[in-house]
Formats: structure tokens, sequence, C-alpha cells
């Protein structure tokens, strides 16, 4: 118990002084720059980050609860060419599984009850940018091969849609 609230208390202080840097420098972008730490586990962490940040291969942050997973996520978008462009969170476990493909690829006006109007979905808004799926391992599996041919042909098949729409984005789950 009094490990977990040492960790606790330090992840809550590196949040902090990443909040304190992003007001600093006015862009609101988080950098790996921005992260203080005196652990060399985190050390390696970031400087993996800092190698996917430069790249644009899929990314799965591994990590328990709270431990700032999201983070890193952002400082990776903050520290790539895609800083300026969208960041895109979605807690996969907390969206309704008759809900998921919707609020990821979207839909098109009356492909199901309810749909009275057209939803882009989060991989679109999330085009040119980074999209970050937070409890990936909670999706249904079903919908993890429409997220692999996502992922793999940079194209998203909207519910009750008739054509695909094409997506550029970086992928960061955990």
């Amino acid at each position: 118990l009094q490990t977990a609230i040492s960790n606790a208390l330090k992840v809550e202080a590196v949040e902090d002084e990443m909040k304190r840097a992003s007001r600093r420098r006015g862009g609101g972008h988080l950098t790996f720059k921005d992260m203080i730490t005196r652990s060399p586990a985190m050390d390696r962490v970031i400087r993996l980050g800092q190698k996917a940040a430069a790249s644009n291969i899929p990314i799965l942050i591994e990590g328990e609860s709270g431990v700032g997973k999201e983070l890193v996520a952002r400082a990776i978008q903050g520290s790539g060419d895609r800083r300026s462009k969208p960041f895109v969170t979605v807690n996969c476990g907390a969206i309704p599984d008759n809900l998921v493909e919707s609020i990821l690829f979207g839909h098109e006006k009356g492909s199901f009850t309810g749909a009275t109007e057209k939803h882009t979905g989060k991989f679109v808004e999330a085009n040119s940018g980074t999209l970050f799926l937070d409890e990936i391992g909670d999706l249904p599996l079903d919908v993890q091969v429409k997220l692999l041919r996502a992922v793999q042909e940079g194209e998203v098949d909207p519910v009750g849609g008739r054509s695909t729409v094409k997506v550029d984005i970086r992928l960061i789950s955990a």
C-alpha cells in the first residue's frame, strides 16, 4: 500500500510539472523534454518514446492503471511530426458494446435505430493526427478485426456506409 501511494504521488507530481511546462511554452504540446525523472525505468520509457515519436508505426503502451500512459502518448504526439494535429483519446472500456463501431468508425444517417444524423467517428476525427485507444483489450473481437483493417489499410468502413473513408493516423494504444 505504501508503494502504491508513493507511486501515485510521483505520477501526480509528473503530471503537475508537465502541465506547468505546457503553460510556460504556450503551445500546449507536451514533449519528453517536459518530463523530469530520476528513475532508470522512466529514462528508458522516455528513450523508447522519443524513438517512437520519430516513426509512424502503431504503438502499444503497457502499464498499471494510473501510471501515466496517456501522458506518454501525449508526449509522443508532442515530440513528433503530428504535434500540431489532432490528438483524440478514446477509453474503449467505457463504450457500450453496441456503440463501439459507431463511435470509432462513424455511421451514416438511418443506419440503425437512433442514427438520426451522420457521425464521422474517432478515426476520421483524428485524421492526420494521433488516435489514443485506452483499454484497447476491452474492445469486442469483431471490432478488433475492423481495427486491424483500419490500421493496415488506412481506411475505415462507417456503419451503414457504401464506401470506405481514407484516414491517416498514428495509433497509440494502451
